[in-house]
This record gives C-alpha cells, structure tokens and sequence, in this order.
C-alpha cells in the first residue's frame, strides 16, 4: 500500500510548517510522506528555526528544504494546517486538521522550543492515527 502523504501547510512556508516537514521526515517516515507548502514563500526558512532545529535534532532543513507554493507539491491525502491567521489555503484532500499554532517568528528560544515541541507530539499522534486507519 502506497504511504498517506501529509501536507503541512501554513502562509509563508518558512518556521511551523517546514518544522512540521522535517519532524515529519524525522520521526515518521515509515508511516506517511512529509511535504510542507504556502500560499507565500521567504526566501530562506526561519533561521531562528534552522539553528533550533539543528540544535534539538541535528537536522539541517537548509539541506533538504526550501520554501514552496501549494502548486509545487504533488497531490495529498492529508492537509495540516498550522493555524493560519488569515484564510488558511486550500488544498483537495482525504483528510484535514488545523493545529492551531501560533507563529514563533520573532520570539525567544523558549517560545520556539515549545513550539517545535508540540509539533513534535502532533507528529507523533497524526502517525498513531494513520498507523490505526
């Protein structure tokens, strides 16, 4: 059976969803594909993001990631959002959920370690789930 793919999605493409991206990879690559997307891109991913992430996994987003628009991933089962303050993009899928995280850009360490955190345990749990489905 072909493996769910999981989009995670939020506007600018750059801190939340590509943790959720390389968590994805990380820590569930045996259960479902991670792809991460925006209706925006940055030029760069957050670098508060990629140093943190480096630190908490030794994953180097820059290496295996980059900002992208909805259009340039392949078709998904399951859409995550990751709380989006203006209308979240759409995109057609089995399965949608918003994890309603509030963006880390700009803040300390402590509030972007809680973040990547929590997007850690969503991980976890989304992969029970399709795991049991």
């Amino acid at each position: 059976m072909n493996r769910p793919k999981v989009a995670f999605i939020c506007v600018h493409n750059s801190c939340r969803s590509q943790i959720a991206e390389a968590l994805g990879k990380h820590l569930a690559s045996d259960t479902f594909d991670s792809y991460s997307a925006g209706t925006e891109t940055k030029p760069q991913i957050n670098q508060d993001a990629v140093r943190l992430m480096k630190e908490l996994y030794g994953i180097d987003m820059e290496q295996t990631q980059r900002s992208k628009l909805l259009e340039d991933i392949p078709p998904v089962d399951v859409v995550v959002t990751m709380g989006c303050n203006v209308t979240c993009p759409f995109l057609p899928c089995k399965h949608r959920e918003d994890w309603g995280l509030d963006d880390p850009t700009g803040q300390s360490d402590e509030v972007f370690k809680k973040t990547i955190a929590q997007i850690e345990g969503n991980i976890i749990e989304l992969k029970k789930r399709l795991t049991n489905s």
